[in-house]
């Protein structure tokens, strides 16, 4: 296995005595975000409503990454609420308070409370790569077939 890369994370008043994010099983790609919150609040996203819900962290992603704040899926199937710019990108030289941007797709408000695990993030390689423009690419057999265009399911 690989050494373990760091990944400086600094608590925000708000955000002291939260459990740090971490992965649920030892396979999990994704470390849980708690909300933020204050004591007692209660956050409530009206069904098609959205809301900015607070970390209580920032981070210092090493160059070359970036944070992706994804869904739970648990969320998602129970509730119909998931992250509206899914996935939300935190970039390395940001420094500023994680955040997730929540959605209600379900039929019925939605509350969230201090620790709630509302969000997950992933933080991935971004390779260092530049644009060539080109007057033609190459084909393939897709070629421009857009949306649908290899078969349903």
């Amino acid at each position: 296995m690989a050494d373990t890369m760091a990944v400086q994370l600094k608590w925000l008043d708000h955000g002291r005595g939260l459990p740090l994010p971490a992965r649920q099983s030892v396979g999990a790609a994704g470390f849980d975000l708690a909300a933020a919150l204050a004591e007692g609040e209660v956050q409530t996203i009206a069904p098609g409503a959205w809301v900015l819900v607070p970390c209580g962290f920032a981070l210092a992603i090493p160059l070359g990454f970036e944070a992706q704040v994804r869904p739970r899926s648990g969320l998602a199937a129970k509730f119909g609420v998931t992250v509206l710019n899914a996935p939300g990108t935190v970039d390395a030289d940001y420094r500023g308070e994680v955040k997730a941007i929540l959605v209600n797709h379900g039929k019925t408000p939605f509350e969230i409370r201090r620790g709630d695990r509302i969000a997950q993030m992933v933080i991935a390689a971004v390779p260092d790569l530049a644009l060539e423009e080109v007057e033609e690419l190459e084909e393939t057999d897709r070629g421009t077939g857009g949306f649908g265009s290899t078969g349903v399911g």
